[in-house]
C-alpha cells in the first residue's frame, strides 16, 4: 500500500504490516526506516507517482536498529551512497538486527497470542527471516533539526529499544513515530493506539513513560511504524495506548 501525502510531502509506504516513509522537500528527499526486503520497489514505485528517482534520495533515518526496519537499508546504502543514520544507542543493533533481548520470549509469545501468527507469517514472507544488519550508520543526533529534507527532530523515546527515536516534522504537523507508538501490534495482532508488546519491547514501562515525548510534539497526524497513519493528535493516541498499557 502506497498513500501519497499520508501528511504533508510525506508518504505512507505499508506491506507486511510493516510501514516506511518517503519525506519530500524541494532539495531532495529521505527516507525514513528501511522496512522489509521485498518492500524496495514499493520505494522506488512512490518515487515515480511523484516524479522522481532514486537520485532524489539524500538519506536514510532508522527510527531503531530492529530487523524489520532495517530491512532493506544496506541495499540502499550501497546502491544509492546515501548515509544511514540511527542513534548510538541502536547503532549495534543496526548491525546485528536480531540480537537483542526483549522483555519477554518473543519465540514462546505467539504461543499464547495465536492472532499475532499471520501477521508475523506475512512480515516472514516479506523477508523478515533473511535480513542483513549495516555496520556503516552515521550518529543520530537528537533534540535540534537535521540538516536533511524535511528538517525532522530527532528526538529519544527510548523503551522499545535503547535508541528508539521519533522524528517531529513542526512544519508538518506530523510525527513518524517509528515503534514508540503504533497502531497495530504484529506481536498481537491487536489495532489501535498503543506501545508494542514485551515481546520486541526492552523495556515496557520506559516505553509507556515515553508516550509523553510523542505527546510533546503536539501533532496532529501520528505515523507509525505498524498499522494506518492516526489523524486525531498525538494526545488521543497516547490516551488509547493507556488504557491498552502494558502487554
Amino acid at each position: 500500500m502506497i498513500i501519497t501525502d499520508a501528511a504533508e510531502g510525506i508518504d505512507f509506504i505499508s506491506h507486511a504490516h510493516v510501514n516506511c516513509y518517503l519525506v519530500h522537500d524541494d532539495d531532495g528527499i529521505i527516507l525514513v526506516d528501511a522496512g522489509l526486503p521485498r518492500m524496495w520497489p514499493m520505494v522506488l514505485e512512490a518515487l515515480e507517482k511523484r516524479g522522481r528517482t532514486r537520485r532524489d534520495l539524500k538519506a536514510l533515518v532508522l527510527t531503531h536498529g530492529h530487523f524489520d526496519h532495517v530491512g532493506f537499508a544496506l541495499r540502499a546504502h550501497r546502491e544509492l551512497g546515501i548515509p544511514v543514520y540511527v542513534h548510538a544507542e541502536d547503532s549495534s543493533l543496526a548491525a546485528h538486527p536480531y540480537r537483542y533481548k526483549p522483555q519477554q520470549n518473543r519465540f514462546l509469545y505467539p504461543l499464547t497470542h495465536p492472532g499475532s501468527l499471520p501477521y508475523l507469517g506475512r512480515m516472514a514472507l516479506a523477508g523478515a527471516l533473511v535480513i542483513k544488519g549495516i555496520k556503516d550508520t552515521r550518529t543520530l543526533d537528537t533534540d535540534a533539526p537535521l540538516a536533511l529534507p524535511g528538517n525532522p527532530i530527532p528526538l529519544l523515546a527510548p523503551g522499545h529499544t535503547d535508541g528508539h527515536c521519533i522524528l517531529h516534522f513542526p512544519e508538518r504537523d506530523a510525527v513518524i513515530s517509528g515503534d514508540a507508538l503504533v497502531t497495530l501490534d504484529p506481536y498481537t495482532g491487536k489495532s489501535g493506539p498503543q506501545i508494542v508488546a514485551a515481546a520486541a519491547t526492552k523495556d515496557t514501562h520506559q516505553a509507556m513513560t515515553s508516550l509523553d515525548t510523542v505527546v510533546g510534539t503536539g501533532a496532529t497526524t501520528l505515523l507509525p511504524g505498524h498499522g494506518k497513519p492516526w489523524t486525531k493528535g498525538v494526545d488521543n493516541a497516547a490516551d488509547h495506548a493507556r488504557v491498552v498499557g502494558e502487554h
